[in-house]
């Protein structure tokens, strides 16, 4: 008679998918706890953070030029030195060909886009809508004070305002300049010291990658906002609107901003439009920044910027709500690449870890 079997001992509380999920659902919470620890800390120490990480989008946009100048037979040190004074050269020359042409502008544009939101206010304000003016001022004091960001909500003196700036930007430059020289070595070591060696190929894809995404994103950025300010500054000058040198430099800068930056500010146009020009100029222009959005989501993007911001609208939109209620306007041009970064950093991971898998399954030749 054969020995009759125990029956299987009955699975333990966190063994059914109940204890699964929970489990899941307790690692999700902590990871979650993490990042806002994180976010949190990021914000308390923006002045070092800011700079750090804006060091690093421009860094990773001009390491190719370092690059190729080092290959050319330049040394390193000077060819950050070579390409950190070109650029600033490019770009001191943009600001003092801007700020000669539009010196006495842009008072005129401040006062112009008050208006033109006093206008827009008095719209709301009449039947068919008859919203509370009141409400709408303190509506727009609330939009104002998040784009802020939390140092503009702060106290701070104008002179403790401009020292943090000047330090920002001296800090910024310094962490520019190192990342440039001695990014690679910087990696290298901190891989060795944090990151476990099995790994060590897999992180230096990651890294590598993270730098593809946040430079392609930088200078296909910097191309649509150009294409997009031209365009709408074009427009602006045809209509004959004032300000059309100011305008095009608030769509580019707004630009940075995906899928609202471009369109805020088209609209500030339209607003400064409608009060100068009337209210068929103001039609057009909005026209206008209907056709540069749909041309910026449909063409644009796509060809310049490609699977460089691999992230779905809804995505976008998280991204850009987290980082300007954490940190403003800043946070909203920062938060955006550096989502497509984390992305990126995990479909990598994920992606090398399946080859590694494949190359370990194949038998040998």
């Amino acid at each position: 008679m054969s020995e009759l079997q125990r029956p299987a001992a009955p699975p333990g509380p966190w063994q059914d998918r109940l204890g699964r999920a929970s489990i899941r659902s307790l690692q999700a919470l902590v990871l979650l706890t993490l990042v806002v620890i994180v976010v949190w800390v990021g914000v308390q120490l923006r002045l070092v953070v800011v700079p750090l990480l804006i060091a690093v989008l421009i860094a990773a946009a001009a390491s190719p030029v370092v690059g190729w100048l080092h290959r050319r037979g330049l040394p390193r040190a000077p060819s950050v030195w070579v390409t950190l004074l070109a650029g600033f050269a490019v770009l001191g020359g943009l600001i003092w060909a801007v700020a000669r042409a539009a010196q006495d502008q842009w008072g005129e544009l401040a006062e112009g886009a008050r208006q033109g939101v006093q206008e827009l206010e008095r719209f709301l304000a009449q039947p068919p809508l008859g919203l509370d003016r009141e409400r709408l001022e303190e509506l727009w004091s609330q939009a104002g004070e998040v784009l802020a960001g939390p140092q503009g909500r702060s106290v701070l003196t104008g002179a403790t305002l401009v020292v943090e700036i000047i330090a920002g930007i001296f800090l910024g430059l310094v962490l520019l300049y190192f990342l440039l020289k001695d990014g690679t070595r910087i990696w290298n070591f901190l891989r060795d010291e944090l990151l476990p060696d099995r790994h060590a190929a897999r992180f230096d894809r990651v890294a590598d990658e993270a730098v593809l995404t946040l430079g392609g994103y930088v200078r296909g950025t910097a191309l649509i906002a150009l294409v997009e300010a031209t365009i709408i500054g074009v427009t602006v000058a045809v209509l004959g609107v004032p300000l059309a040198l100011p305008i095009a430099i608030v769509v580019f800068i707004g630009a940075f901003i995906p899928l609202l930056g471009a369109t805020a500010a088209g609209t500030l146009a339209a607003l400064i439009a409608l009060v100068s020009n009337g209210l068929v100029a103001a039609l057009v222009l909005v026209a206008v920044v209907i056709i540069v959005n749909q041309l910026e989501g449909d063409v644009l993007s796509p060809i310049v910027l490609g699977k460089t911001l691999s992230l779905h609208p809804l995505a976008i939109l998280l991204a850009l709500s987290v980082g300007t209620i954490s940190a403003g306007i800043i946070g909203a041009i920062l938060a955006v690449p550096f989502a497509a970064v984390t992305w990126s950093a995990i479909t990598t991971w994920r992606s090398t870890g399946a080859t590694e898998i494949n190359e370990s399954l194949t038998p040998p030749s």
